[in-house]
C-alpha cells in the first residue's frame, strides 16, 4: 500500500493465499473477496444463500481472476453452522492465511438467532467469535495469518450492557444493538491481538470500517438510503479498509483501519482511532469470557 493511504491498485500479490472472507455474497464482502482473488488467492466466500453464494462465485470466475473464488455454507446466525463450517474447512485446508469477518446485520426488527441470542449481536459478534476460535490453530499454524474484522464508526455510540447483552429484559431498540455489537467487533479484536501474543502465535488481529457505503446492510435503516446518493460510497470503494488491514505489508496487530475523509464517512483507507469504550482491557476479557459461555467454544 502507498504510504498512508491505500488503493485497489496497491494489494501486495496474494499468489498461494488461503482466505475465507464472510458475507461474500454482496457488497463490501463481495468486492473484497473479489480483490483478493484478482490478486491471487484462493478465497472462499462463506454465506448464509447458497443461491446469492453460488452466484456470486460465478461472478468472479466470469473475470478470470489469477486466483479461485469457491462458495461454503456458514450462517452465523447458528452455532452449528459454524462448527460445520470450521469442521469442514479444517479437513480440507492445510492453512489459512486469512479470515475476514466480514457479515453482519444492521438494525433489524427485534429477532433472534437459533440459540436465542439477540440478532445483531449474534451475528455480528458471537458467530464471528466463535467461527474464529474454531478456526484458530489454522492460523496459528499459518505463518504471517491474520484476522480481519469489520466494525463500524456506530461503535462510537456503543454500550456493552453486561447486565443485558441480549435485550431479554430491556425494551428493544435496534440501533442500540447495533452498536453494541460494533463495539463487541472491536473489543474482540483488541482482545485476540493480546491472546495471540500470549501465546505466541504468529497471527495479527485488526479491524476496518467502510465509512458510509452504500450496501443492502441498510435495508433496515431508511433514512441512510435515502442520503446514499449524496454521501454513500460505492461498495467497491468502501472495502478498501478492509482490504489495506488484510494485505498491507505494515499492519500491527490491533490498527484499526477506515477512510480518511469529513467524519471518516468516505475517502481512503488510513489508521483511525476508536472511543475509549473500545479500547477498555477490562470490558475486553470481561467479553471474551461471557462470548465464550455464551457460544461454548474456547
Amino acid at each position: 500500500m502507498k504510504k498512508e493511504r491505500g488503493t485497489r491498485n496497491d494489494i501486495p500479490d496474494q499468489t498461494g493465499r488461503s482466505t475465507i472472507v464472510t458475507g461474500a455474497n454482496a457488497g463490501i464482502g463481495y468486492e473484497t473477496a473479489r480483490a483478493l482473488a484478482h490478486a491471487g488467492a484462493d478465497v472462499t466466500l462463506a454465506c448464509r444463500s447458497r443461491q446469492k453464494g453460488e452466484g456470486a462465485v460465478a461472478r468472479i470466475a466470469a473475470e478470470q481472476p489469477r486466483g479461485r473464488a469457491s462458495f461454503a455454507a456458514l450462517d452465523l446466525a447458528d452455532l452449528d453452522s459454524v462448527r460445520d463450517f470450521a469442521e469442514t474447512f479444517g479437513r480440507t485446508h492445510e492453512r489459512l492465511d486469512l479470515l475476514v469477518n466480514n457479515a453482519g446485520v444492521m438494525v433489524p426488527p427485534e429477532s433472534r438467532t437459533a440459540q436465542g441470542f439477540e440478532l445483531q449481536l449474534g451475528v455480528n459478534h458471537l458467530g464471528h467469535f466463535a467461527l474464529t476460535l474454531r478456526l484458530l490453530d489454522l492460523l496459528g499454524a499459518t505463518p504471517g495469518a491474520r484476522v480481519v474484522t469489520v466494525s463500524s464508526s456506530a461503535h462510537r455510540f456503543g454500550r456493552m450492557d453486561f447486565d443485558d447483552l441480549n435485550f431479554a429484559t430491556r425494551d428493544y431498540d435496534a440501533w442500540a444493538a447495533y452498536g453494541q455489537s460494533k463495539l463487541a467487533n472491536l473489543l474482540f479484536t483488541f482482545e485476540l491481538q493480546r491472546r495471540c501474543e500470549a501465546r505466541g502465535l504468529d497471527v495479527i488481529a485488526a479491524a476496518a470500517h467502510p465509512g458510509w457505503t452504500g450496501t443492502d446492510l441498510q435495508r433496515h435503516a431508511w433514512y441512510m438510503r435515502l442520503f446514499n446518493h449524496l454521501v454513500a460510497m460505492s461498495p467497491s470503494q468502501g472495502a478498501l479498509p478492509t482490504l489495506r488491514a488484510a494485505t498491507a505489508p505494515d499492519v500491527r496487530g490491533g490498527d484499526y483501519f477506515g477512510p480518511d475523509g469529513f467524519q471518516e464517512m468516505r475517502g481512503h483507507p488510513v489508521r483511525v482511532g476508536t472511543t475509549q469504550a473500545a479500547k477498555n482491557p477490562e470490558d475486553s476479557a470481561r467479553l471474551w469470557q461471557v462470548s465464550e459461555e455464551l457460544t461454548a467454544v474456547r
